[in-house]
C-alpha cells in the first residue's frame, strides 16, 4: 500500500506541474542582453594631424607649420595603439505599454568625454522607444537623425567619414510616422557631447539659451525583400538650429591704468558697462542620402549643405558680421556655410568584404564681408577630399579590418567673405588595421 502512494501524489500533482510548465513557457522573456566587441586600433600616419583622442578620430592633415628655415614642422610621421573604441551594449525588452512594444538600449565605450579624459567610460546611446503598428516615439540619446545608420559609411575609421558626413549624437525627441513606404521624422533635440563653438569655446548653452531646440524633418522611402536581400532606401530632410551666442556684452569706458606718486604706484581698475543682449544665429541645413543593397554588393551615397555645420564635426560655423551699436558692443552674425558629397560601395560577403569610401567637402564661405571673429571649423581650408579603400575579413567573431585613409585639405588665406584663396593642398595617408572581437 505504502508503494502506491507516491505514484498516485505525482498523478494528482503532475497535471498541475505540466499546468505551471506550460504557462511559463508562455511568459515572453523581459531583461537586458549584452552585447558589444573589443577593438583595438593600430595607425600610423605619414603627418600631424586634426583629431580627437590622440589622432584616434581623423578629421583632416594639419597645416604646413614652417619653421625659420622654412622647414615643415608637421610634416613628421606618428602612430598609435588605442583600444578606446571598446564597447558595451544592452537591449532592453519589457512588457507592453500604452498599447505599443517598448524596448530600451544603452550603449557605452572607453573614448571619454574630452581628450584629458581618454579612456574612461562615456555614454554613446540610451533611449526607450515605444513602437505601434505604423508610429514609433524614440526619448533619448541616438544619432542625430541627419546621420541616417542604415544609410551610413562603414569605414574601419573611427571617424564614420568625418568631416564629410554627419557626426553627432544628441538628447531627443523623434516621432517616425509609417505611410506605406514612407517614413516621416520628426526630432527635437539638444546638444551634449557634440555643441557648437561660440565666443566661450564649444558649449552647448548657445543652443540651450535660445530655448528652442533644434528641429529635423526627414522623409524617407524604405522598400525590403527579405527573400532576395535587397533593400533601397532614398530620403531628404530639412534641419534648423538657433544659437544665441551672448547674453551680454561688455563695453570698456575707460581703461585700467597706474600712476606714479611719491614713488609709490596707485592702480586704477578699468571702467566698464554691461548690456543685455539677446541678439541670436539661426542656421539651416539640408541632406540627402541613399543605399542600394543588392545580393552581392552595397552601394550607399549621401551630401549635406549647411549654414553652421561646427556641431555635426563638419567643416563650417559661423562669424561676426558686423557691429551694430558700438556704444553697446551690440554684433550680428552670419553662417560660414558648407558642403560635403560622399559614396561607398562594398560586397556583401560575410567573410572577406572589400570596400571604397570617397568624399568631397567644400568651405562656401560667407557670401558677404564680416568683421569676425571666427567660431568655426577649417575656416582656413577651401576644400578637402578623402580616398579610402579597406579590407575587411571575418572569422566567426572575431574580424580583422585593413583600411588606407588618405585624407587631403587644400589650406589657404580666408578672405573677409569667409572664401579661401591661394590655397594649397596638404595630404595625410594613415594605414589602420582594426582589431574586433564581438560578443
Amino acid at each position: 500500500m505504502k508503494n502506491l502512494i507516491l505514484p498516485c501524489v505525482f498523478l494528482l500533482l503532475c497535471p498541475t506541474a505540466l499546468s505551471s510548465q506550460t504557462a511559463e513557457a508562455k511568459k515572453p522573456a523581459f531583461g537586458i542582453t549584452f552585447s558589444g566587441y573589443v577593438k583595438t586600433d593600430l595607425f600610423f600616419d605619414t603627418r600631424q594631424t586634426v583629431g580627437l583622442r590622440e589622432g584616434h578620430f581623423l578629421l583632416f592633415p594639419e597645416n604646413e607649420k614652417l619653421d625659420a628655415e622654412g622647414k615643415d614642422i608637421n610634416s613628421k610621421a606618428n602612430y598609435n595603439i588605442l583600444s578606446i573604441q571598446t564597447r558595451l551594449a544592452g537591449s532592453i525588452t519589457a512588457p507592453d505599454a500604452l498599447g505599443a512594444k517598448t524596448s530600451g538600449y544603452i550603449e557605452a565605450e572607453f573614448f571619454g568625454n574630452v581628450n584629458p579624459a581618454i579612456n574612461s567610460f562615456r555614454l554613446r546611446h540610451a533611449w526607450v522607444k515605444l513602437s505601434w503598428p505604423k508610429t514609433e516615439l524614440l526619448v533619448g540619446q541616438w544619432w542625430h537623425p541627419m546621420f541616417v545608420p542604415e544609410c551610413a559609411p562603414a569605414t574601419v575609421s573611427f571617424n564614420t567619414g568625418a568631416p564629410f558626413v554627419v557626426f553627432s549624437r544628441n538628447p531627443q525627441i523623434k516621432l517616425t510616422q509609417s505611410i506605406g513606404r514612407f517614413r516621416i521624422v520628426l526630432t527635437f533635440l539638444s546638444q551634449v557631447d557634440f555643441v557648437s563653438d561660440g565666443p566661450d569655446g564649444p558649449n552647448a548653452k548657445y543652443l540651450r539659451n535660445s530655448v528652442l531646440p533644434e528641429s529635423d524633418i526627414q522623409v524617407q522611402y524604405v522598400t525590403i525583400n527579405a527573400e532576395k536581400g535587397t533593400e533601397f532606401i532614398i530620403g531628404a530632410g530639412i534641419n534648423y538650429q538657433l544659437l544665441t551666442p551672448r547674453l551680454s556684452t561688455t563695453v570698456t569706458l575707460s581703461p585700467a591704468y597706474d600712476t606714479v606718486i611719491n614713488n609709490l604706484v596707485f592702480h586704477h581698475d578699468a571702467i566698464t558697462s554691461t548690456y543685455k543682449s539677446t541678439t541670436k544665429s539661426p542656421g539651416f541645413a539640408g541632406n540627402l542620402y541613399a543605399k542600394l543593397k543588392l545580393k552581392k554588393v552595397t552601394l550607399k551615397a549621401g551630401a549635406e549643405y549647411g549654414g553652421n555645420n561646427n556641431a555635426y564635426t563638419m567643416l563650417g560655423g559661423f562669424a561676426v558680421k558686423s557691429v551694430t551699436d558700438a556704444e553697446k558692443g551690440f554684433v550680428d552674425y552670419a553662417n560660414v556655410r558648407s558642403f560635403a558629397t560622399w559614396a561607398e560601395f562594398h560586397t556583401n560577403s560575410q567573410k572577406l568584404q572589400p570596400g571604397l569610401f570617397l568624399a568631397y567637402g567644400k568651405n562656401l564661405g560667407v557670401g558677404e564681408a564680416v568683421t569676425g571673429p571666427w567660431y568655426a571649423r577649417g575656416s582656413n581650408i577651401d576644400y578637402a577630399y578623402r580616398i579610402s579603400p579597406r579590407l575587411v575579413f571575418n572569422v566567426n567573431k572575431l574580424r580583422l579590418a585593413g583600411e588606407l585613409e588618405y585624407t587631403v585639405a587644400a589650406y589657404g588665406k580666408t578672405t573677409s567673405k569667409g572664401y579661401v584663396s591661394d590655397s594649397k593642398e596638404i595630404g595625410n595617408l594613415r594605414i589602420l588595421l582594426g582589431v574586433y572581437y564581438f560578443y
